[in-house]
């Protein structure tokens, strides 16, 4: 995104929460409330209609909830898919999953700061994602407990080079790509060009899949 506004669909259930959503993202430069649905089945014909830069969707709605939502608008096998931001009061682990699963490139709790949330909005529509640091915490201690219950392997290169292995190591324990540059002596575009690289090396969609394929596989510990 340049010069053009960043058009978001706000869909929650409560009107309040859609209003606060609304005040807050219209306020930002460069961002663009352009509808509102108050259940899951009306987001996704507004969706798809308006095709928005980026989704913001609450897990419990009626009709449809924005876990079936999301895997409609983003999920594998979509041949246009949206970016969608989850945002939700409700932060079990299994919700996180299945919306990651479902496509989500972003996941928030209402209690997060409305930086944070515009913050969200930014990085899905350039493509990046973002999850709640508390959420992204815990994810992490889940998968790197998965790592120490598990049958010990070695590490997994997935056709990596070494350059590529740093990267995806700083990645999935959450430096930006600016903190990338910096430790690593990397333009910002080099970066970014290799963070293509390893997402089609590796099959993935996002820099949340980067995080969660070095945690699975050992790339990264949290000695790390």
């Amino acid at each position: 995104m340049t010069n053009a506004s960043i058009r978001v669909l706000v869909a929650d259930d409560q009107d309040l929460v859609r209003t606060g959503f609304r005040l807050i993202l219209d306020a930002q430069p460069g961002v663009q409330v352009i509808g509102e649905a108050a259940d899951g089945a009306e987001c996704v014909d507004l969706a798809r209609r308006l095709r928005p830069d980026v989704c913001l969707v609450d897990i419990r709605m009626p009709r449809l909830d924005g876990l079936e939502v999301t895997r409609l608008l983003a999920g594998p096998g979509v041949t246009d898919p949206l970016n969608v931001v989850v945002v939700t009061t409700f932060d079990q682990d299994d919700y996180v999953s299945s919306a990651l699963r479902g496509g989500a490139c972003g996941f928030l709790l209402k209690d997060a700061s409305p930086a944070l949330l515009v913050e969200a909005v930014r990085a899905a529509a350039r493509g990046d994602a973002l999850i709640s640091p508390a959420v992204t915490v815990r994810l992490l201690r889940q998968l790197d407990e998965y790592q120490r219950t598990t049958a010990p392997v070695a590490p997994v290169q997935g056709g990596l080079s070494g350059r590529e292995l740093d990267i995806v190591r700083l990645v999935a324990v959450g430096r930006t790509n600016q903190e990338i540059c910096d430790e690593l002596f990397l333009s910002l575009s080099s970066v970014k060009t290799y963070l293509g690289r390893i997402q089609g090396k590796l099959d993935v969609r996002n820099r949340v899949e980067i995080a969660a394929w070095a945690w699975r596989h050992g790339a990264v510990r949290s000695a790390d």
